[in-house]
């Protein structure tokens, strides 16, 4: 079993590396061109493989945090990738049975996480409890736009690409939040454990506000 869990170990590092390489890469790119589709397809096949592999090793060794993040980043990369596909919802087009899965997947993981945070919280007086907790909210506040917009119930005309710059970038912020906490034992500098815990969302988000107000004018 050890050897296994090191063979799926050594896989989920290089599609993690993969992922993270090439959505900073697309990140420094100009959007919507040939090579940004290339370079996001590489970065939702590494999510998708490292996290798949993560929710099996997190299995192996009981490691919450990694099975946690593992579900969160494959709803956001995988629903974030599939909105590129569904632009006529509402007018000719339906959500398909993976839109619906990866929706009510991360629903009922959502609820399952709080019962986790709460079990955390209460019996071991762990204050991890609380991650899995705001995880859990944060997810339903996506499957909410999910069924709005599978249902016909749309905003805006660019819901779509909405979706895809804030997913996308949330599985991002994700995957580069767990790969520091991870390994933030190895950096040979003193710096405080939440700076590595809030380094990607602050680094991040100002580019998604600046996407979404480019968006915005571009309307």
């Amino acid at each position: 079993m050890e050897k296994t869990y090191q063979i799926l170990l050594i896989i989920h590092i290089v599609a993690g590396f993969t992922g993270l390489l090439s959505g900073l890469l697309n990140m420094s790119m100009k959007k919507g061109g040939r090579t940004h589709r290339i370079v996001g397809k590489l970065f939702v096949a590494g999510m998708m493989v490292s996290s798949l592999i993560a929710l099996i090793m997190a299995s192996i060794k009981i490691n919450y945090f990694l099975f946690v993040v593992g579900v969160f980043t494959i709803y956001l990369v995988g629903t974030g990738n599939r909105y590129i596909y569904l632009q006529l919802l509402g007018k000719t087009q339906r959500a398909k049975i993976v839109d619906w899965a990866l929706s009510v997947g991360m629903f009922l993981m959502g609820i399952a996480f709080i019962f986790l945070g709460v079990t955390l919280l209460k019996d071991q007086e762990n204050s991890f409890g609380v991650v899995p907790i705001v995880f859990a909210f944060v997810g339903f506040g996506g499957v909410r736009e999910d069924i709005r917009n599978y249902t016909g119930r749309i905003k805006s005309q660019t819901f779509w690409l909405k979706a895809h710059i804030s997913r996308m970038s949330g599985g991002f912020i994700a995957a580069s939040t767990a790969f520091l906490a991870v390994n933030s034992s190895k950096i040979p500098l003193e710096i405080p454990t939440f700076v590595y815990w809030l380094l990607p969302t602050i680094l991040i988000t100002p580019l998604i506000i600046k996407w979404q107000r480019k968006l915005r004018s571009k309307k």
